[in-house]
């Protein structure tokens, strides 16, 4: 190609010459002037072409290279998770869902947990999910705590799980920790209400809900199980509300099997004040995970909770609401792996 480049350029440059002699002078400057912008632009041309080539020549590797990191590392890194994880004494995992949920709502995380090989099990705390107990004969939150009482109680002498629990599912793992702290590994508070001694679960929500006492006079979402005569048993968010106040980043078809699943929350176990002692609750390895697009339970008041009551760690999931086991499933699950893995 730049051989034939060459010699057309000689014959024109020849043709060009004779035909000088009969041309006048402007002619031959406007024939100049075009032979040197014809030169110029295949000039242009040429090097666009080269720089396109090595461009080309860079993505395509980097392509390349990268593609290939993007095939190899994910498998290595999860053949390393396995083996990592592989060699974790107490694979047992237990995820209580928080107020009006069911372990239901764990149906994304149980299914990544059970993939690197962990045992998760998802309850139904007492009047929750499919347990048929009527919530408003659910006054404490012993008995509100019953399916993880049971559970802890059957485990073997020398087992030990790792508990997690959402919103107010957060005062069934203090209550655990107090009366069972030999049978825990690790407790994880997902936005949960981490109460200390003497506080109620629901103090924790004041600053959304107002006091404990004018909740109890005024609230338009309580529910009077015995009678409007009698003290109210229960509580339940009207359908918008809790979309706005739970679920604003969760996916539209997660919100939609809520909205289907949720149930009264039982409101004696909320109202109790826990009884919680350094020898046993104190002795707890306890870990908080914040939300930081939650309205239920703000950013701030979950800073409150973990400066109050210093767990032994904290991590944060970007973007998500009240409910992360929706909005932000992947970043829930990297979190608790990693706080499975720490010795």
């Amino acid at each position: 190609m730049g051989n034939s480049l060459i010699c057309r350029t000689k014959k024109d440059a020849k043709d060009n010459g004779s035909k000088s002699k009969r041309m006048g002078k402007s002619q031959r400057k406007m024939l100049a002037e075009e032979e040197f912008l014809h030169k110029q632009a295949l000039s242009m041309a040429l090097h666009q072409h080269q720089l396109s080539q090595r461009f080309d020549g860079s993505m395509s590797r980097r392509i390349g290279s990268t593609s290939s990191r993007r095939h190899a590392d994910p498998l290595a890194n999860e053949k390393k998770l396995l083996e990592s994880l592989e060699k974790i004494k107490f694979k047992k995992i237990v995820l209580l869902h928080g107020e009006g949920f069911g372990a239901w709502c764990w149906y994304k995380t149980i299914a990544q947990l059970e993939e690197v090989g962990l045992q998760p099990t998802a309850l139904d705390l007492t009047g929750s999910g499919i347990d048929l107990t009527d919530t408003n004969t659910v006054t404490t939150l012993a008995e509100y705590s019953k399916p993880l009482i049971k559970y802890l109680k059957n485990l073997p002498v020398d087992e030990k799980v790792i508990l997690v629990g959402h919103s107010s599912g957060g005062a069934c793992l203090s209550y655990a920790l107090e009366h069972f702290p030999e049978k825990i590994s690790k407790a994880i508070f997902l936005c949960a209400t981490m109460v200390s001694n003497g506080q109620r679960p629901f103090d924790v929500f004041a600053e959304e809900l107002g006091s404990a006492e004018r909740f109890m006079k005024e609230s338009q979402f309580l529910i009077y199980g015995n009678g409007k005569d009698k003290p109210p048993t229960g509580f339940m968010f009207e359908k918008q509300l809790m979309k706005g106040l739970y679920f604003n980043q969760s996916p539209t078809k997660d919100v939609a099997l809520a909205m289907v699943s949720m149930r009264s929350t039982p409101l004696g176990p909320i109202m109790e004040k826990l009884s919680l002692t350094p020898e046993k609750y104190g002795t707890g390895r306890r870990f908080y995970v914040q939300t930081l697009e939650d309205r239920a339970l703000s950013p701030d008041v979950q800073e409150k909770l973990v400066r109050e009551n210093p767990p032994e760690g904290v991590f944060k999931i970007k973007g998500s609401d009240h409910c992360p086991f929706f909005s932000k499933p992947q970043s829930l699950h990297k979190i608790l792996i990693e706080i499975v893995q720490i010795p």
